[in-house]
């Protein structure tokens, strides 16, 4: 995550990024992203989504344009949902 402002290249991918985020949102694989409201080096984002498989999971990670273009870093963790609330 950029902690100072972002170049004008890294805002161009960052908006790519949101693009991005919100087309797998509409069609129900994001369930839910955002990031921390912090701008230090703890700073992160989270987005949990679905996908078949953990392939299909890596591949929709690294199709994200600032995971792709390395503005932002990006770790997969398999994730089973053991509670949800309302």
């Amino acid at each position: 995550m950029l902690t100072d402002g972002p170049t004008e290249d890294e805002a161009a991918t960052i908006g790519e990024h949101f693009a991005y985020l919100q087309d797998l949102t509409s069609k129900g694989v994001v369930v839910l992203a955002g990031r921390t409201t912090n701008n230090d080096a703890s700073t992160f984002g989270i987005a949990v989504f679905r996908a078949a498989s953990e392939p299909d999971a890596r591949r929709i990670m690294e199709t994200d344009p600032a995971v792709r273009c390395r503005v932002m870093s990006a770790t997969l963790y398999p994730f089973r949902v053991a509670l949800l609330g309302k």
